[in-house]
Protein backbone atom coordinates (compact mmCIF):
# COMPACT_ATOMS: atom_id res chain seq x y z
CA UNK A 1 0.00 0.00 0.00
CA UNK A 2 0.91 3.85 -0.48
CA UNK A 3 -0.27 5.30 2.57
CA UNK A 4 0.10 8.90 3.74
CA UNK A 5 -1.67 9.70 7.28
CA UNK A 6 -4.02 12.42 6.81
CA UNK A 7 -7.31 10.93 5.32
CA UNK A 8 -7.71 13.73 2.29
CA UNK A 9 -4.42 12.64 0.29
CA UNK A 10 -6.42 9.82 -0.26
CA UNK A 11 -9.46 11.34 -1.86
CA UNK A 12 -8.63 14.61 -3.56
CA UNK A 13 -7.72 12.99 -6.91
CA UNK A 14 -10.52 10.70 -6.85
CA UNK A 15 -13.29 13.20 -7.08
CA UNK A 16 -12.35 13.54 -11.15
CA UNK A 17 -10.85 10.36 -11.60
CA UNK A 18 -11.87 6.80 -11.49
CA UNK A 19 -9.05 4.78 -11.03
CA UNK A 20 -10.42 1.66 -10.77
CA UNK A 21 -8.68 -0.48 -12.94
CA UNK A 22 -6.00 2.21 -13.82
CA UNK A 23 -2.55 1.04 -13.05
CA UNK A 24 1.16 2.58 -13.00
CA UNK A 25 4.29 0.97 -12.76
CA UNK A 26 4.34 0.88 -8.87
CA UNK A 27 0.77 -0.53 -8.35
CA UNK A 28 0.97 -2.95 -11.02
CA UNK A 29 3.96 -4.57 -8.64
CA UNK A 30 1.09 -4.61 -6.11
CA UNK A 31 -1.50 -5.78 -7.86
CA UNK A 32 -3.55 -3.12 -7.11
CA UNK A 33 -4.51 0.25 -7.96
CA UNK A 34 -5.90 3.23 -6.46
CA UNK A 35 -9.10 3.10 -5.88
CA UNK A 36 -7.91 0.20 -4.04
CA UNK A 37 -5.43 2.16 -2.16
CA UNK A 38 -7.48 4.29 -0.80
CA UNK A 39 -10.26 1.67 0.13
CA UNK A 40 -7.29 0.56 2.47
CA UNK A 41 -6.58 4.04 3.61
CA UNK A 42 -10.30 4.03 5.27
CA UNK A 43 -9.82 0.44 6.75
CA UNK A 44 -6.65 1.72 8.73
CA UNK A 45 -8.32 5.07 9.67
CA UNK A 46 -11.49 3.19 11.17
CA UNK A 47 -9.08 0.08 12.61
CA UNK A 48 -6.90 2.89 14.55
CA UNK A 49 -9.61 4.73 15.93
CA UNK A 50 -11.02 1.31 17.14
CA UNK A 51 -7.94 1.01 18.65
CA UNK A 52 -7.93 4.83 19.70
CA UNK A 53 -4.01 4.56 21.27
CA UNK A 54 -4.72 8.51 22.26
CA UNK A 55 -8.12 7.56 24.43
CA UNK A 56 -9.75 10.64 22.16
CA UNK A 57 -13.01 10.91 23.25
CA UNK A 58 -15.82 9.22 20.58
CA UNK A 59 -12.77 7.47 18.57
CA UNK A 60 -14.58 4.42 17.26
CA UNK A 61 -14.91 2.02 13.88
CA UNK A 62 -17.79 4.62 13.00
CA UNK A 63 -16.09 7.71 14.29
CA UNK A 64 -13.17 8.69 11.90
CA UNK A 65 -12.06 11.19 9.53
CA UNK A 66 -8.58 12.31 11.13
CA UNK A 67 -6.95 14.68 8.44
CA UNK A 68 -6.91 18.51 7.56
CA UNK A 69 -9.09 20.87 9.03
CA UNK A 70 -9.01 23.18 11.88
CA UNK A 71 -8.48 22.74 15.53
CA UNK A 72 -8.96 23.65 18.76
CA UNK A 73 -5.74 25.73 19.01
CA UNK A 74 -6.86 28.24 20.89
CA UNK A 75 -7.32 26.01 24.06
CA UNK A 76 -3.29 25.62 24.14
CA UNK A 77 -2.61 22.49 26.30
CA UNK A 78 -5.45 20.88 28.88
CA UNK A 79 -5.07 19.54 31.91
CA UNK A 80 -5.55 15.97 31.38
CA UNK A 81 -3.78 12.43 31.78
CA UNK A 82 -2.13 12.83 28.56
CA UNK A 83 -1.20 16.68 28.92
CA UNK A 84 -2.74 17.00 25.31
CA UNK A 85 -1.16 19.93 23.17
CA UNK A 86 -4.13 20.91 20.61
CA UNK A 87 -3.02 22.57 17.60
CA UNK A 88 -5.30 24.66 14.89
CA UNK A 89 -5.13 24.07 11.02
CA UNK A 90 -3.02 21.48 10.39
CA UNK A 91 -2.91 18.08 8.17
CA UNK A 92 -3.52 15.43 11.14
CA UNK A 93 -2.98 11.90 9.93
CA UNK A 94 -3.13 8.01 11.58
CA UNK A 95 -1.69 6.16 12.63
CA UNK A 96 1.56 8.53 13.01
CA UNK A 97 -0.02 11.33 13.84
CA UNK A 98 -0.51 14.23 14.91
CA UNK A 99 -3.34 13.82 16.42
CA UNK A 100 -5.38 15.44 19.47
CA UNK A 101 -8.46 14.45 19.12
CA UNK A 102 -10.02 15.88 15.99
CA UNK A 103 -12.25 15.30 13.61
CA UNK A 104 -13.29 16.71 10.15
CA UNK A 105 -17.26 16.03 10.05
CA UNK A 106 -17.01 15.74 6.37
CA UNK A 107 -14.60 13.44 5.74
CA UNK A 108 -16.48 10.23 6.36
CA UNK A 109 -19.31 11.27 3.85
CA UNK A 110 -16.60 11.90 1.41
CA UNK A 111 -15.77 8.07 1.30
CA UNK A 112 -19.22 6.85 0.04
CA UNK A 113 -17.47 5.70 -3.35
CA UNK A 114 -15.30 3.80 -1.59
CA UNK A 115 -17.31 2.28 1.35
CA UNK A 116 -20.53 3.55 1.13
CA UNK A 117 -21.76 1.51 4.28
CA UNK A 118 -18.78 2.60 7.09
CA UNK A 119 -19.35 6.27 5.42
CA UNK A 120 -23.31 6.42 6.14
CA UNK A 121 -23.18 4.62 9.40
CA UNK A 122 -20.45 6.96 10.41
CA UNK A 123 -21.79 9.88 9.13
CA UNK A 124 -25.52 9.34 10.27
CA UNK A 125 -24.16 8.10 13.94
CA UNK A 126 -22.46 11.52 14.05
CA UNK A 127 -24.93 13.70 13.03
CA UNK A 128 -27.80 11.93 16.14
CA UNK A 129 -25.07 12.65 18.86
CA UNK A 130 -23.51 15.69 17.16
CA UNK A 131 -25.77 17.77 14.92
CA UNK A 132 -24.66 20.88 15.55
CA UNK A 133 -21.11 19.24 13.30
CA UNK A 134 -23.35 20.63 10.09
CA UNK A 135 -25.29 23.83 10.58
CA UNK A 136 -27.18 25.38 7.84
CA UNK A 137 -26.75 21.82 5.68
CA UNK A 138 -22.70 22.75 5.72
CA UNK A 139 -20.38 20.47 7.23
CA UNK A 140 -17.85 22.13 10.06
CA UNK A 141 -14.50 22.10 9.09
CA UNK A 142 -13.70 20.13 13.01
CA UNK A 143 -14.74 18.60 15.75
CA UNK A 144 -13.38 18.02 18.97
CA UNK A 145 -15.03 15.96 21.58
CA UNK A 146 -11.54 15.61 23.39
CA UNK A 147 -10.94 19.51 23.81
CA UNK A 148 -14.16 20.08 25.81
CA UNK A 149 -14.93 23.07 27.83
CA UNK A 150 -17.65 22.81 30.29
CA UNK A 151 -18.98 19.74 29.08
CA UNK A 152 -19.37 20.78 25.04
CA UNK A 153 -17.32 19.57 22.60
CA UNK A 154 -15.45 21.58 20.86
CA UNK A 155 -16.75 23.02 17.18
CA UNK A 156 -15.27 25.39 14.69
CA UNK A 157 -16.94 28.20 13.78
CA UNK A 158 -16.47 27.95 9.89
CA UNK A 159 -16.22 25.82 6.66
CA UNK A 160 -14.17 25.30 4.14
CA UNK A 161 -14.96 25.74 0.37
CA UNK A 162 -12.68 22.79 -0.73
CA UNK A 163 -13.96 20.57 1.74
CA UNK A 164 -17.19 20.73 0.54
CA UNK A 165 -16.74 20.67 -2.50
CA UNK A 166 -14.87 17.55 -2.56
CA UNK A 167 -18.10 16.31 -0.29
CA UNK A 168 -20.72 17.46 -3.82
CA UNK A 169 -18.76 15.48 -5.86
CA UNK A 170 -18.03 12.10 -4.07
CA UNK A 171 -21.90 11.92 -3.00
CA UNK A 172 -22.73 12.78 -7.42
CA UNK A 173 -19.61 9.76 -7.92
CA UNK A 174 -21.39 7.67 -5.91
CA UNK A 175 -24.95 8.36 -7.11
CA UNK A 176 -24.41 8.31 -10.82
CA UNK A 177 -20.56 8.61 -11.59
CA UNK A 178 -21.15 11.80 -13.07
CA UNK A 179 -17.75 13.69 -12.62
CA UNK A 180 -15.81 10.07 -13.51
CA UNK A 181 -18.09 10.16 -16.87
CA UNK A 182 -17.08 13.67 -17.90
CA UNK A 183 -13.50 13.05 -17.23
CA UNK A 184 -13.10 9.82 -18.85
CA UNK A 185 -13.99 11.77 -22.37
CA UNK A 186 -11.25 14.29 -21.75
CA UNK A 187 -8.65 13.54 -24.57
CA UNK A 188 -5.91 15.66 -22.52
CA UNK A 189 -6.67 13.31 -19.77
CA UNK A 190 -6.68 10.59 -21.27
CA UNK A 191 -3.18 11.36 -23.23
CA UNK A 192 -1.76 12.82 -20.26
CA UNK A 193 -2.48 9.37 -17.97
CA UNK A 194 -0.92 7.35 -21.05
CA UNK A 195 2.18 9.56 -20.96
CA UNK A 196 2.59 9.67 -17.07
CA UNK A 197 2.59 5.68 -17.37
CA UNK A 198 5.24 5.60 -19.88
CA UNK A 199 7.48 8.06 -18.19
CA UNK A 200 7.55 5.61 -15.40
CA UNK A 201 8.15 2.67 -16.98
CA UNK A 202 11.16 4.47 -18.92
CA UNK A 203 12.48 5.75 -15.45
CA UNK A 204 12.53 2.22 -13.59
CA UNK A 205 14.08 0.41 -16.34
CA UNK A 206 17.18 3.51 -16.37
CA UNK A 207 17.34 2.53 -12.31
CA UNK A 208 17.56 -1.37 -13.26
CA UNK A 209 19.63 -0.91 -15.72
CA UNK A 210 22.79 1.14 -14.28
CA UNK A 211 22.35 4.01 -16.84
CA UNK A 212 22.83 7.61 -16.34
CA UNK A 213 19.45 9.60 -16.40
CA UNK A 214 20.05 11.99 -19.81
CA UNK A 215 20.46 15.91 -19.45
CA UNK A 216 17.90 17.77 -18.23
CA UNK A 217 17.36 19.57 -22.78
CA UNK A 218 17.74 15.86 -23.30
CA UNK A 219 14.59 14.65 -20.73
CA UNK A 220 12.42 17.91 -21.84
CA UNK A 221 13.21 17.18 -25.67
CA UNK A 222 11.94 13.12 -25.16
CA UNK A 223 8.74 14.52 -23.07
CA UNK A 224 7.83 16.61 -26.47
CA UNK A 225 8.54 14.18 -28.37
CA UNK A 226 6.30 11.33 -25.92
CA UNK A 227 3.37 14.63 -26.29
CA UNK A 228 3.57 13.82 -29.82
CA UNK A 229 3.71 10.43 -30.45
CA UNK A 230 1.89 9.04 -26.77
CA UNK A 231 2.88 5.68 -26.65
CA UNK A 232 0.48 2.57 -25.53
CA UNK A 233 -0.01 1.36 -22.20
CA UNK A 234 -1.72 -0.41 -19.72
CA UNK A 235 -3.86 3.12 -18.46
Amino acid sequence: MLHSGPLFTHLFSHAWIDFRGIRDAFMREKRSDYFENTRQAIAIQREYAARNPRACVGYGRDFWGITAGEGPYNLGTLPDLRQRRYLGYMARGVPFGPDDGTIAPWAMLACLPFDAEAALRGTRQLLEHHPQICPEDKFLSGFNPTAAVDGDPWVSQGWVGLDQGLLVMMIENHRSDLIWRLMRGSPPLRRGLRLRSHLHRSSRRLRLSGVRRAAPGAARQRSRDLTRRPARCDV
